[in-house]
């Protein structure tokens, strides 16, 4: 395995204040490796998902040190930091955020047309490739809402690898899945870390899932307590 770095956390503590300061992030300090299938595991409330939120640079608001590809996040502007998830962070959430007008390779190359590192027809070609990766290029020009849970959830993994990142940030990627299209979304992504080399952090309640990751941070009260 590559010893690059890719995802570093030091110290991250997190609070909100309304009306009183509760803390909900406990020194949290960890990395991540290239290549490497990490999941972050712990009972409803503990930070999990307020932590990717901080990892993946929509929150801001934070105390210690986020570095992505081994630069500092913090003192970036909104614009900036926009421009690094568009180009360094893939995402697949619970729900896939397809836009149903469009199609299935459309979606997948909206994040490649917003960062216009190629021409449109590269870009689609790029899309197809990915789509063609996860068994579903035969559903390139269908319709979002003509798709089934499963397919669209492949069609977001596709969406969120089209801009080559080094990190895919998932939350809850199965959550909204069967067990026969869990185990398909679990399938691509070893397939990927293994193939591809594509480094993995997946935020879980499924502990079959998480098991079957090469790492898994557990979480408790705001704080790691394995990993």
């Amino acid at each position: 395995m590559d010893e690059k770095i890719v995802l570093q956390a030091n110290k991250i503590c997190k609070s909100f204040h309304d009306p009183v300061d509760v803390q909900i992030l406990k020194d949290i300090t960890f990395s991540i490796k290239k290549g490497e299938f990490v999941s972050i595991t712990g009972k409803s409330g503990c930070g999990k998902s307020t932590l990717l939120y901080i990892l993946s640079t929509m929150d801001t608001d934070y105390e210690g040190e986020l570095l992505l590809d081994q630069e500092v996040m913090r003192g970036r502007n909104e614009k900036q930091l926009a421009r690094i998830r568009n180009e360094k962070i893939g995402f697949v959430f619970q729900f896939h955020y397809l836009l149903n007008e469009f199609t299935a390779v459309e979606n997948v190359m909206l994040p490649g047309l917003k960062l216009g590192a190629f021409p449109e027809k590269e870009v689609r070609e790029h899309a197809m490739e990915h789509l063609n990766k996860l068994n579903i290029g035969k559903l390139a020009e269908k319709k979002a809402n003509q798709l089934s849970g499963g397919e669209k959830q492949r069609v977001a993994i596709a969406r969120a690898l089209i801009n080559n990142p080094d990190i895919i940030m998932c939350d809850e990627p199965t959550g909204n899945l069967d067990k026969a299209n869990s185990l398909i979304v679990f399938d691509i992504f070893k397939k990927l870390t293994e193939e591809s080399h594509q480094t993995l952090l997946v935020v879980t309640h499924d502990l079959e899932f998480a098991k079957n990751t090469q790492r898994i941070i557990e979480m408790d009260d705001g704080r790691i307590i394995k990993q």
